[in-house]
């Protein structure tokens, strides 16, 4: 059996996605979209992640302790704040804490030629996702032949104080596509949520930390605000900083509002 060209093309594409940020993520604009969750090869649609934000002008970073259980500085350090206990050092190990996301495949609905992305959201969405999945009503959503649409509507109503995000199953299944060959590109471009986050070293880290620790030190004595240090951030970083919005949830079916 020869080199399946498709497949081959696919890779590349999904490879330079990644390489230049310009479609690995999506989010919701303001307004009504429609997704459909891509169906991966190990079957599971949610890929759970822990990043670390706030430290200094650091773009948001996998935590190597929560993912990968190896020695990390910043853990060790969040958790002597907590220890030290006084208002200004529980405050900042709070902001530095770990914080949880997950991330499907998708593909958006009248912006198909943009190929497979992924959508990243908090703990409340997965939830309802969850409760989704699981509702034998409809079945496997990720189905590619008679999976369920999702219509996403997002904004902040006039008053709010945060964006909300109405999640609103199609009422009746529906085919990925009408195309063979488009069902199988976009499955084999799925983008690697594994791959697509750099990982620090506990050295990076410990260096990230020191620089963010000094700059709040110059803070400190110079009475203004702190100056921060870190490296450039990548394309990639960039779009992934579009996803960390504050905002709400709401599930379309339930009428339930949660912070998100």
């Amino acid at each position: 059996m020869g080199i399946d060209l498709t497949k081959m093309k696919a890779k590349r594409e999904a490879l330079e996605n990644r390489d230049t940020g310009k479609t690995v993520f999506w989010r919701p604009e303001d307004g009504e979209q429609t997704i459909r969750i891509l169906p991966p090869s190990d079957g599971d649609p949610f890929k759970e992640f822990w990043f670390h934000y706030n430290l200094g002008k650091n773009a948001g970073f996998l935590s190597p302790k929560k993912n990968f259980g190896e020695d990390d500085p910043l853990n060790d350090f969040i958790r002597q704040l907590f220890k030290d206990g006084s208002e200004e050092s529980v405050k900042m190990a709070k902001n530095l804490s770990a914080r949880q996301r997950f991330f499907s495949p998708v593909i958006v609905r009248g912006e198909e030629e943009k190929g497979p992305r992924l959508w990243g959201f908090g703990k409340m969405a997965y939830k309802e996702l969850l409760n989704l999945v699981l509702n034998p009503e409809y079945g496997d959503i990720t189905d590619v032949t008679e999976g369920t649409d999702l219509v996403i509507n997002y904004g902040k109503p006039a008053g709010a104080q945060f964006p909300q995000t109405t999640i609103t199953p199609r009422r009746r299944p529906s085919v990925l596509s009408e195309s063979e060959d488009e069902i199988r590109t976009w499955l084999d471009g799925i983008p690697d949520a594994d791959e697509v986050f750099e990982r620090k070293t506990p050295e990076q880290v410990q260096s990230m930390l020191d620089e963010f620790l000094l700059g709040a030190g110059d803070a400190e004595e110079t009475s203004t605000e702190a100056t921060h240090y870190g490296n450039s951030t990548t394309q990639v970083d960039k779009a992934f900083e579009e996803l960390l919005g504050t905002e709400r949830i709401t599930a379309g079916r339930h009428g339930l509002q949660v912070p998100h």
